[in-house]
């Protein structure tokens, strides 16, 4: 079955593939020339639904949307659900990244966790999304490590693993990581959904 990603992100496209049951195969929105839809929403299950409605809609295909980012205590929360846009709306990853960590300084309290809710849609207006959830806890270091990974990850660092969520491989990430937890739960829900 087709279903469309609501992202042109290539690289989260890239971590939800290597986790989604091989029966589905799985189209990135940019790919159709889908424009993305404008996040209003105050929360991420709010905005995983406007971009997932968005993408069904525009492609009359079953559409998988993914709205996350990251927490940190110190920020009170923030960025959230501006993680993305963090530095403004165009902002790269090392942008917004730069941004964290000039706002957090030298704050003893270094807690963060990354959340992500996933929503399926079957139609735009499918009055029963599947909806997952994922966290995952660690600390903002410093400075950025590792190549691995994109947005917050080079700093998300992780103490039992004395590492950044940059320097981990695929696989490892997807076995621990907000995303990985969400993409289980969502396997597990589209496989009772659609049983192959």
């Amino acid at each position: 079955m087709q279903v469309v990603l609501a992202s042109g992100n290539a690289h989260k496209a890239k971590e939800i593939s290597a986790a989604l049951p091989r029966n589905l195969e799985l189209i990135l929105q940019s790919d159709l020339e889908i424009v993305s839809a404008e996040e209003t929403g105050l929360t991420f299950l709010e905005n995983a639904l406007i971009k997932a409605r968005n993408a069904a809609a525009c492609s009359n295909l079953p559409a998988l949307a993914d709205d996350s980012g990251i927490s940190v205590d110190a920020l009170g929360g923030a960025p959230g659900i501006y993680s993305a846009r963090y530095a403004g709306v165009d902002a790269s990853d090392r942008q917004n990244l730069e941004k964290l960590l000039t706002e957090l300084g030298d704050h003893d309290n270094r807690k963060a966790r990354f959340h992500c809710v996933l929503v399926f849609l079957r139609t735009p207006d499918d009055p029963t999304p599947l909806v997952a959830e994922g966290s995952w806890h660690g600390q903002i270091a410093h400075s950025a490590s590792g190549e691995a990974g994109f947005g917050y990850d080079p700093v998300f660092y992780l103490p039992d693993r004395a590492c950044t969520a940059a320097e981990l491989n695929m696989t490892e990430k997807n076995e621990i990581s907000h995303r990985g937890i969400a993409l289980r739960q969502m396997t597990k829900l589209l496989r009772e959904r659609y049983p192959a």
